[in-house]
């Protein structure tokens, strides 16, 4: 049954990672496996429309990318002239709200798969042997999540992957933890071993040549007992301290770096000293630390003096917030890394995740002690660096403040000033900036957020024709300074400040030790909601 033609399809949108499951399953289909004719699309693409196609495979990733996701869906099934029964979606979207994929009438009969393939293939992909549909009597091979991913499709699309000179891997499963914000449990399960590193590296060697780098998924790695041999069989791999290899295209030594992408638990770090030493038995870069709640300050800070003490002094996090933490309880997770910094020598830069349910199908969720406005203004302050935060004094004060008041202060200013901010704060923006000021400064701590919910709760073009809602002449006189400036009007504040020496911060990470998605490109202007009229009229 060799030579079926089989497309492979992710949607549009920027990610960071190439993806591993649509790799495996064109190892599968591919020529050391079934002997397929393997397509590889991103979006949409013209040249496999007048194809027949065999089968379609769709890989999902974040939840909030529904509209792409659907788009891609459709397109699949246009292109298939709807034989749905030939469509199958999977991926992270599809296994964590599976029923939604289901409900939608127009996609009946695609085959919606949850979680890992690590059944048999005919199992995995829930194939009907009764239908003699392609492979369903394949009860017996490999199954797919444990087949080297097929580096080869990533050649077939002009889209280039922050991430794509590295062996993508995995040393465990699943997770210890049951963290009701995080999507892995009903992913993954709980935790696994896999086979060994050796295994899947060297196929990967084989099979497309010697990759830099080491990505390994893990979810937690430090949380596996065997934890000691996973480093071992790391080192034995080429990746001890200051490992390098030879670039095969330059001739070039270059320097490899192991990273253990979803972070490790600063609560299992903190017991003992023991898991630094071990971490730093090998080329690490940088040690990620999960920070999700201020609830883990302690065991976050002795994690960071034992990476110290064991020389590992190249560090990042993820700083959950948007869920049930306050603006306060982050800037205290943020500001924290400053003083460590100071203290230990230690070059920390932080990655404030947007927490979104890891169901919903856009990233409209604020949560309790947030509003619409603060997640935008953190948005915003994020632009300007790529989603990071430096622990270095300076750029921290200038861009966060210098206490949890500054901080607040910050997030509530309208977002031409937080975008343009030294125009407003040093240059010809001055005047305006100070008129805003001396306006907000009348407000009381009511009327403040009173403004804050009201600008929360329209787009920028409604606000204006909705301040009779306000309960204050003062309310109602400042609105106008929320008012977003024009592509065109900041254009020209940019080309201005070209002739201006600023102060720019100077990021250490290159583009694939940064993460995955921090909702930077995200436009909340396209969300329409009547929350202030509700608060209004209760």
């Amino acid at each position: 049954m060799a030579n079926k033609n089989i497309l492979l399809i992710e949607p549009g949108y920027k990610n960071k990672y190439p993806p591993l499951g649509l790799m495996k399953i064109a190892q599968y289909h591919g020529p050391n496996g079934k002997k397929d004719n393997i397509t590889f699309i991103k979006g949409e693409d013209k040249s496999v429309e007048d194809k027949v196609w065999d089968r379609i495979y769709i890989t999902t990733l974040f939840s909030f990318e529904w509209n792409k996701i659907s788009e891609t869906i459709d397109y699949a099934s246009r292109i298939s002239n709807q034989q749905h029964n030939k469509i199958f979606v999977g991926g992270i979207a599809a296994s964590l709200m599976k029923e939604k994929f289901l409900e939608e009438n127009k996609w009946r009969g695609i085959r919606i798969i949850s979680g890992l393939l690590h059944k048999s293939p005919s199992e995995s992909l829930e194939l009907d042997e009764f239908e003699e549909e392609l492979y369903s009597d394949d009860l017996t091979s490999t199954p797919i999540e444990d087949l080297i991913p097929d580096y080869s499709i990533l050649e077939q699309i002009d889209y280039k992957y922050p991430v794509h000179d590295a062996y993508f891997a995995y040393a465990t499963r699943g997770c210890v933890r049951k963290c009701a914000f995080c999507g892995v449990p009903k992913l993954e399960g709980g935790m696994r071993e896999m086979p060994p590193l050796s295994k899947i590296v060297g196929g990967i060697e084989r099979l497309y040549g010697p990759k830099k780098d080491l990505i390994l998924m893990d979810n937690n790695v430090v949380a596996s007992p065997r934890l000691s041999e996973i480093i071992d069989e790391i080192v034995d791999l080429g990746f001890g301290p200051g490992a390098t290899m030879t670039n095969p295209k330059t001739g070039k030594q270059v320097r490899r770096r192991v990273d253990f992408n979803q972070g490790v638990d600063a609560r299992i770090l903190a017991k003992s000293d023991h898991f630094m030493k071990q971490l730093s038995r090998i080329c690490l870069s940088p040690l990620r630390i999960a920070f999700d709640h201020v609830g883990l300050m302690k065991p976050y800070e002795q994690a960071v003096r034992y990476a110290s003490e064991s020389g590992l002094i190249f560090l990042s996090n993820y700083m959950l917030y948007n869920f049930h933490d306050s603006p306060n309880d982050l800037f205290q997770r943020m500001r924290i890394n400053v003083s460590l910094n100071q203290e230990l020598g230690t070059k920390i830069y932080s990655f404030p995740m947007r927490y979104q349910p890891t169901d919903r199908p856009d990233r409209g969720f604020v949560g309790k002690n947030w509003n619409k406005h603060y997640l935008r203004s953190m948005q915003v302050i994020l632009q300007a660096t790529h989603g990071v935060v430096s622990g270095a004094p300076d750029f921290f004060k200038k861009a966060f403040g210098d206490t949890e008041d500054e901080f607040i202060n910050i997030l509530r200013l309208p977002h031409k000033f937080i975008f343009n901010r030294d125009w407003y704060e040093m240059y010809e923006g001055r005047a305006e900036y100070d008129e805003f000021m001396s306006e907000f400064n009348k407000l009381s701590e009511d009327e403040i957020n009173e403004l804050m919910t009201f600008v929360s709760s329209y787009k920028n073009s409604e606000i204006a024709n909705n301040i009779n809602y306000l309960s204050s002449t003062n309310l109602k006189n400042i609105t106008h300074y929320y008012k977003n400036l024009s592509e065109d009007e900041n254009r020209k504040i940019w080309e201005k400040q070209k002739t201006i020496k600023a102060n720019k911060l100077n990021i250490l990470m290159t583009d694939d030790e940064i993460v995955e998605d921090a909702g930077l490109d995200h436009d909340p202007e396209k969300e329409t909601i009547e929350e202030f009229k509700k608060v209004i009229n209760r």
